[in-house]
């Protein structure tokens, strides 16, 4: 049975999928029916940062360009850019396997931009039914999601969710939170 979160919720992986050492994580989104002048591109990065909340490295800084960590276990997988959005399900996808993530790496932060929005004049207010969810690799069942409900009206970034290790156990944090500055923004903030 699937988990719903709420935003700011945080829960334990061991506690709701003990069996669980690699996940998909899938994120999704529709676009609303305006005329922007252009495509509308979401990019989902990923920033795995040590306990100083700064990228172990600029390899960490997983993105369109750069789909896989540096480790030799090729922990985290980025499995490509989806350019328009279209159809039924996950928009773009990652794989995690929490057995390998490097003891440098304290948490893999992930976010959802806006690609080119200031060019583009597009933001989060023209998204909606944005979510982002956990399926356990082994069993393919859903364990957990988190559906984004709020208004980000001028935003456009967003970090959608956190996975940290505290005292040896992966947990998730539902994040939600938006910010204006696209992608630049978040690097600002995590290099």
């Amino acid at each position: 049975m699937t988990i719903s979160l709420q935003k700011g919720q945080r829960i334990s992986l061991a506690k709701v999928a003990p069996s669980l050492v690699a996940g998909f994580i899938g994120l999704g989104w529709d676009t609303n029916a305006t005329d922007t002048g252009g495509d509308f591109d979401l990019d989902v990065s990923l920033f795995l940062v040590g306990a100083n909340e700064k990228l172990v490295s600029d390899k960490h800084f997983i993105f369109y360009n750069n789909l896989i960590s540096p480790d030799p276990d090729q922990s985290v997988k980025l499995l490509g850019d989806n350019r328009t959005g279209e159809g039924e399900g996950d928009d773009e996808g990652l794989i995690v396997d929490l057995r390998k993530v490097p003891s440098d790496v304290a948490k893999i932060i992930i976010t959802v931009t806006v690609y080119d929005a200031e060019t583009r004049h597009q933001n989060f207010g023209q998204v909606t039914n944005a979510y982002i969810r956990l399926v356990d690799v082994q069993t393919k069942e859903e364990v957990l999601r988190y559906d984004l409900t709020e208004d980000f009206s001028t935003e456009t970034a967003v970090i959608m969710a956190e996975l940290y290790n505290k005292d040896g156990e992966w947990r998730i944090n539902a994040v939600g939170s938006g910010f204006d500055g696209g992608l630049q923004s978040l690097l600002d903030k995590y290099k």
